[in-house]
């Protein structure tokens, strides 16, 4: 009898030690904030291009701040949010004020901007045309499918004398709707994913194709010499750090905007794109 209890207590103790061990191994992989000796790691989302490059170059300065920096990269613009949402990262940085504004309304989603990084400013493309005396009538304008873009490109086309727009409503909150003169009988197809601008570009000889800088960047496109119309500086479009607006105090995240506000990312963003992004001094909200 004392063989089989002590049999049993030993099965008991072993299978103590494995819960004790799978325990461990759980929390030791489980998300946290803390990265390696000392070091607060933060994730933060972005679109590749110019985004992650940025936060590359901003890695080792926020390493000897005690800050590790993941970039978790993506390749849209809807996963972005609801992962920050859901906890997935801390942050995001890829999206302009006014996509962040409705992506809050429409969602629901309560985020914090966290400061301005810089603008990319909008650029419309053509394989064929090569100056606006050349939009022949009828030609069709191609946008993405992201409402909050629109304002944007139209007002491009008004500033070129394409077509004309509501004067009683605001550029930025402009739709296809609120044209009021179309002397060229432009057509619109704006249900192009983002991402697939470039490819319809090389694709659509004879269109007006207004594409994200982001993406130009990547196809290998230069804005600043491609581009058959380009916003300027001064566009209301900035993209900025976004997080939830539980986190808007984070010691971690405000330090990540000061690094990216430095005079070193600064030039970086200066040099490596030539125009084709331009950083802002995070005064924007």
């Amino acid at each position: 009898m004392k063989k089989i209890w002590s049999s049993i207590l030993a099965v008991l103790f072993i299978l103590v030690l494995a819960a004790c061990g799978s325990s461990e191994e759980e929390s030791s992989s489980g998300n946290n904030s803390e990265g390696g000796e000392g070091q607060t790691e933060i994730i933060v989302g972005a679109t590749s291009v110019p985004h992650s490059e940025i936060l590359e170059q901003a890695k080792p300065m926020l390493e000897e701040k005690g800050i590790t920096l993941k970039i978790e990269e993506y390749q849209d613009y809807i996963l972005p949010n609801r992962d920050l949402s859901e906890g997935i990262i801390d942050a995001n940085y890829f999206q302009h004020i006014p996509y962040l504004q409705t992506q809050e309304e429409e969602n629901g989603y309560d985020f914090a901007n966290l400061g301005g990084i810089h603008i990319e400013p909008m650029g419309i493309y053509s394989k064929n045309i090569t100056s606006i005396d050349e939009v022949k009538d009828g030609t069709t304008v191609i946008m993405s499918r992201s409402v909050a873009d629109h304002g944007r490109i139209l007002s491009l086309l008004e500033k070129e004398g394409l077509i004309k727009l509501d004067e009683s409503v605001d550029k930025v909150e402009a739709t296809i709707d609120d044209i009021v003169e179309n002397p060229k009988n432009l057509k619109f197809d704006s249900g192009i994913e983002a991402a697939f601008l470039p490819e319809t570009y090389k694709r659509e000889e004879d269109a007006l194709v207004a594409i994200n800088t982001n993406y130009a960047i990547e196809a290998g496109l230069n804005p600043s010499e491609d581009a058959l119309l380009l916003e300027g500086s001064d566009s209301p479009y900035v993209n900025v750090v976004a997080a939830k607006s539980e986190d808007k105090d984070s010691e971690a995240l405000n330090t990540l905007v000061e690094v990216l506000h430095s005079e070193k990312i600064q030039t970086f963003i200066k040099e490596e794109y030539e125009g084709a992004v331009v950083p802002v001094d995070g005064s924007a909200e």
